[in-house]
């Protein structure tokens, strides 16, 4: 015999609107569920800290040395985050950026090519560093964090062997004098003055990211594939999600970042050291952790990384203007990745608590 479940509204204190399915979040749950909820409290302490330790904090020009201290790291943390929420990491980040400046610095200067040659051979060389990762990983089934530090040891020699057997030296040649340096310059390391204030014009590449990776991760499909693979990649693909391919994207992702990153670099001071990069792979991670990404994936935000990146500005500036020893800043940084992940912790809790 069997038996026919009451409707809704026949059920004991069951009212039929009172389905969890139609409940609607309040304005409080929301913001308790959004990922860079720690860090943006994290980053108003720090703010308020400096302002009251450090006199010159709060100038205008001060601003904008911290923006551009923060957009260094925040072109990069974008992506980085992106990868850690689809359940990857990525070892090789700060000396692909390296990489991609000498590739584009050393093609143009011994093929006596216009710049922009090297800048676009400089893209293509990136983009499949990035396909490297990405196949290596879906391919082997070996961790990310193996393919990615064999990637970070090889490119780091590369960078030192091939520089020193083209140049003789460590270092590039300049290519300052080049057809088309100043227009490359334009592009990727100019400046501009709003409101009195001068602004590098690698603040308005890490806002772009961010922009558009919030609108990837919130409005695309990608963006869903993104959230499910690092979530659970088999039931992710179970339901049809193109696993590979996503992860395949997302290391190409670092990898386009790393390339404008690399540019920035290059056109900044038109040569290129070979050592250079070595740990700011570490950087960006802490970036992106502070900024609510969680190391196991499926969880965090490219506004996030944002923050992250705006909390280590604020920081490794804010020291210089307090005058005290930038020995200690590795000190308040790992301080402030622990205290970070420990808010993002309670945070996602309270907002499981809520639902």
């Amino acid at each position: 015999m069997t038996t026919t479940a009451p409707p809704a509204e026949d059920r004991p204190g069951r009212p039929a609107d009172d389905d969890e399915r139609l409940l609607h979040a309040s304005p409080l749950r929301k913001l308790l569920g959004r990922p860079e909820l720690g860090s943006v409290v994290g980053a108003l302490a720090v703010f308020l800290f400096f302002s009251f330790v450090a006199d010159s904090f709060l100038q205008l020009s001060s601003f904008g040395t911290v923006l551009y201290a923060a957009s260094t790291i925040g072109i990069m943390a974008v992506p980085v985050a992106l990868l850690m929420i689809g359940g990857e990491f990525d070892l090789s980040a700060g000396v692909m950026v390296t990489s991609s400046a000498l590739v584009s610095s050393m093609f143009s200067f011994q093929m006596t090519a216009n710049v922009w040659v090297g800048v676009l051979v400089s893209l293509l060389v990136t983009l499949a560093f990035g396909v490297f990762n990405g196949v290596m990983l879906t391919r082997t089934k070996l961790p990310s964090f193996i393919i990615t530090l064999g990637t970070f040891l090889m490119l780091t020699g590369l960078n030192l062997g091939l520089t020193k057997l083209i140049s003789r030296t460590v270092s590039t040649k300049s290519i300052g004098d080049m057809e088309g340096f100043p227009s490359a310059r334009k592009l990727f390391a100019s400046q501009l003055t709003v409101g009195g204030v001068e602004l590098k014009v690698t603040i308005l590449w890490w806002a772009g990211l961010v922009a558009v990776a919030t609108w990837i991760l919130l409005r695309t499909r990608f963006g869903n594939w993104i959230f499910a693979v690092g979530g659970n990649a088999e039931a992710a693909r179970a339901v049809g999600v193109p696993v590979l391919k996503t992860k395949i994207a997302l290391y190409m992702g670092v990898a386009f970042c790393a390339w404008i990153a690399g540019q920035h670099l290059l056109f900044s001071f038109d040569v290129v050291q070979s050592g250079e990069g070595v740990g700011n792979e570490l950087i960006y991670i802490i970036a992106a952790v502070i900024g609510g990404c969680l190391i196991t994936g499926g969880y965090g935000s490219a506004i996030g990384s944002a923050v992250g990146a705006f909390i280590f500005g604020m920081t490794s500036k804010g020291i210089v203007y307090a005058e005290w020893n930038p020995d200690w800043f590795k000190f308040f940084l790992g301080a402030m990745l622990l205290l970070a992940t420990l808010l993002n912790a309670w945070v996602r809790k309270r907002a499981e608590a809520t639902r």
